[in-house]
């Protein structure tokens, strides 16, 4: 069985051509799985044993075998989309989803937050609109949201940070 212990191997292009593409698709907190034996799409058997804290990302490439390769592919699962009227109210909800220990992604305007009743309660309580949605669930912080250095996740565009002004 292959053992792959590393979250994100750094291959191009022209090193997987002429090789099978084999995918693990995995929901969010399964893309946070360190230590797990999974099956991939095509059957293939393989164990995960990835340093702690590890969290892959849809399209990381985790393993380049002879004739082939396997990437990370995000799955879709159950989410509920909530649509702030403005920013105060989406960073309203922002906070109070943070306050609670739960992770909140972006979804072009809509905030997406886990399919949970504490959550389907809480945006309830809000007053705020919001529905039941399937959606690849990559949350803010915690390793699950990329973004070029020196753009903001939430908007793209570019911000110079203090420490970047020449002296």
């Amino acid at each position: 069985m292959l053992v792959i212990t590393e979250p994100h191997l750094h291959v191009d292009a022209a090193a997987l051509r002429g090789r099978q593409r084999d995918t693990l698709s995995l929901a969010w907190e399964e893309r946070r799985w360190t230590r797990k034996r999974v099956v991939t799409a095509r059957g293939r058997e393989v164990a995960l044993a990835l340093p702690t804290g590890s969290v892959l990302h849809s399209g990381d490439v985790i393993a380049v075998e002879a004739d082939w390769y396997l990437e990370v592919e995000a799955r879709p699962e159950p989410v509920l989309a909530v649509t702030p009227r403005d920013r105060n109210e989406a960073i309203r909800i922002a906070f109070d989803v943070g306050n609670r220990h739960f992770s909140l992604a972006l979804d072009g305007e809509a905030l997406l937050v886990p399919d949970d009743t504490a959550m389907e309660q809480l945006l309830t309580r809000l007053g705020v609109k919001w529905e039941r949605r399937e959606a690849v669930f990559d949350p803010i912080g915690g390793g699950g949201h990329r973004h070029e250095p020196g753009t903001s996740p939430l908007d793209g565009h570019s911000h110079a940070h203090p420490h970047d002004h020449a002296h």
